[in-house]
């Protein structure tokens, strides 16, 4: 069964932030670099243990190889900024302030009228959405647009490997940064995690956080890049502040004001408004042909 390239998005949407709202109630056995860690480190191994990503490795030619490490560098790094944010910020904020940087993408992409009116919708629904204000946890803002750099950079690297044939696109890519993440995870929240080791309940929420966060919504990830242009993918992303405060309102009893729920609204409208270019014969990646067989379709910027 062929599902349609948005689905995959709206799942991995959906799980983007299930999982660390999860995360913030276990803060309250875990710090934030912990739970970090426990993440990387639980998806590492599910991966690892479904994909047997050292063989692909192995058979790497350079680039794949540069472009896989860095790929785990920056899940490992991401990551922990996120949780840090997410610890000192509400996690409609944090959600906003990824956002931003993303936009550039979609920006890159926006060819035609239609398309900068449904971009120009995004931003001013992420904005309604949010009234972001740089007061009172500089240190969470800091995190927060750290975060947000690398979460661009994450879709650029990612969406980069969905697009390679062979094992360095795909799933197997993505358990072989995931690898590669929790060995960088070590020295950046190792100390944190040891408590972890002895709590039971923690280990556990742990493991739920990783498969929710990273296993599942990074796998979807996959199916959608290589079937999406990342210009639409990057414009798509505007859908998370909005899950966001979704997600907030089911699992931390956040509820939005009126303001925040025509955020929602014009976000929505502006992925609605959007489509994809597809009229230049001319527009796949350097050096990327097809994501494959199983995609069916090509990869563009």
């Amino acid at each position: 069964m062929s599902f349609p390239p948005w689905s995959y998005f709206t799942g991995s949407a959906v799980f983007h932030y299930l999982g660390p709202a999860f995360a913030v109630l276990l803060f309250a056995r875990i710090e934030p670099l912990g739970v970090a860690g426990l993440r990387i480190w639980s998806a590492a191994l599910v991966l690892a243990l479904w994909r047997r990503p050292w063989r692909a490795f192995r058979r790497l030619d350079r680039e794949g190889r540069r472009t896989v490490l860095v790929w785990g560098a920056v899940l490992a790094v991401m990551n922990a900024a996120f949780y840090m944010a997410i610890a000192r910020l509400p996690l409609g904020t944090v959600a906003a302030i990824e956002f931003l940087p993303v936009i550039a993408l979609a920006a890159l992409g926006a060819r035609t009228a239609r398309n900068l009116v449904a971009l120009a919708a995004a931003v001013g629904g992420v904005y309604v959405l949010t009234d972001v204000r740089l007061d009172g946890e500089p240190l969470g803002f800091a995190f927060a647009f750290v975060n947000a750099a690398l979460f661009a950079a994450y879709i650029v690297v990612a969406h980069r490997a969905a697009g390679r044939t062979g094992a360095a696109g795909g799933i197997d890519g993505l358990a072989a940064a995931m690898v590669v993440a929790a060995v960088v995870s070590v020295p950046v929240g190792g100390a944190q995690m040891v408590p972890a080791l002895t709590d039971p309940v923690a280990l556990a929420a742990g493991f739920g956080v990783g498969l929710c966060s990273s296993v599942i919504p990074y796998v979807l990830d996959q199916f959608a890049m290589a079937r999406l242009a990342r210009a639409t993918y990057a414009l798509m992303t505007a859908l998370l502040p909005a899950i966001a405060v979704l997600v907030g309102v089911a699992v931390l009893a956040q509820v939005p004001s009126p303001a925040e729920a025509m955020g929602v609204g014009l976000v929505i409208l502006g992925v609605a408004v959007h489509r994809e270019f597809r009229g230049d014969a001319a527009a796949p990646v350097a050096g990327v042909e097809e994501a494959g067989d199983k995609t069916g379709s090509a990869v563009r910027d």
